[in-house]
C-alpha cells in the first residue's frame, strides 16, 4: 500500500507524513524533491505555479509509486494534489494508493507558514493555492479521505492510521 499525504501548503504534510511513514516502518518520499529546479525558483520569485508546471512534478511522484507498486512495497508520499485531476491522475489504475487530504483553517495555514521563513514556499502564495484548491468531495472515496489536521500532528498521523487499519495498525498484537 502507499499512502499519499495530501493538502496545501502548510497544512501539515512533512510534518504529518514522516510521523506515519515512521510508525509504520515504511519508506517516506516528500514531494518537494520531485519539483523540477524551475519549479522551485519560480515559487521562491513569489510565482504561483500554473498546471503546466505541475506535469512533470505529478509524474515523478507517479514514477515513484508505481516503483514501490512493482516492487511490493509500502511508502509513505507527501502531494499537494489540490485539484481532483492531480487526484485522480496519482490514483488511476493504482488500487493500493489511498490519499489523506489534511484539511487546515486558514488561520492556522497563515501561523504555520509564517513559522517556516526559510522554506522555498512563501506565504505569499498560499492564496494562490487556496483558489487552485479543490476540496475532496465524498464521490473519490474510498482512495481519498480528509482528515481534520488543525491538531498535534502525532494526534492527525494516528488518526489516518486508525482510518486504514481500524481494528490496530499491520503488524501490531491488538
Amino acid at each position: 500500500m502507499i499512502i499519499v499525504i495530501a493538502g496545501v501548503s502548510g497544512s501539515g504534510k512533512s510534518t504529518v507524513g514522516p510521523l506515519v511513514a515512521g510508525r509504520l516502518r515504511w519508506p517516506y518520499a516528500d514531494a518537494d524533491t520531485f519539483h523540477p529546479s524551475d519549479n522551485i525558483e519560480k515559487m521562491r520569485a513569489v510565482k504561483p505555479l500554473d498546471d503546466a508546471d505541475r506535469v512533470p512534478w505529478l509524474w515523478a511522484i507517479g514514477e515513484w509509486i508505481d516503483q514501490r507498486l512493482d516492487a511490493g512495497e509500502p511508502g509513505v508520499a507527501t502531494c499537494s494534489a489540490l485539484r481532483r485531476s492531480y487526484r485522480d491522475q496519482l490514483l488511476a489504475d493504482r488500487p493500493d494508493v489511498n490519499l489523506m487530504f489534511l484539511d487546515v483553517s486558514p488561520e492556522a495555514l497563515i501561523q504555520r507558514l509564517a513559522s517556516r521563513p526559510d522554506h522555498f514556499f512563501p506565504d505569499k502564495l498560499l492564496n494562490s493555492q487556496l483558489e487552485t484548491l479543490e476540496k475532496p468531495s465524498f464521490k473519490e472515496r474510498p482512495h481519498v479521505r480528509v482528515i481534520n489536521a488543525d491538531g498535534d500532528p502525532n494526534e492527525v498521523a494516528a488518526v489516518i492510521i486508525a482510518a486504514l487499519w481500524p481494528y490496530g495498525e499491520p503488524g501490531s498484537t491488538t
